[in-house]
């Protein structure tokens, strides 16, 4: 299963964490996996290279996070919305929470 859990400030995003492995399907051909790995790469590099945001992002064997230490740019609730969506279509593959800090 895939764990993914966002923090939200104020009413904004500010960060988020991925975890686990979906076990959909053998690695190499796990469409969920790709789906979430793919969509947390993306967010991760438009915060960092093209939104010049400062941010902190921790890389793991199997979990990845980012913590925004100032802006906003939408980006994390454009990957909550995908996760979400994600999650709708493979509920036994990832689970999506959103907690306040």
């Amino acid at each position: 299963m895939i764990n993914a859990s966002f923090k939200r400030s104020g009413g904004s995003l500010c960060g988020f964490s991925v975890s686990g492995h979906s076990g959909y399907a053998d690695a190499g051909s796990d469409i969920v996996c790709a789906s979430v790995s793919s969509a947390v790469m993306l967010a991760c590099n438009l915060i960092t290279d093209i939104f010049k945001l400062d941010a902190e992002i921790s890389v793991g064997s199997d979990k990845i996070s980012l913590n925004l230490r100032s802006g906003d740019t939408g980006v994390l609730d454009g990957l909550l919305d995908h996760l979400k969506a994600l999650e709708e279509d493979y509920p036994e593959n990832i689970k999506v929470k959103i907690s306040e800090v």
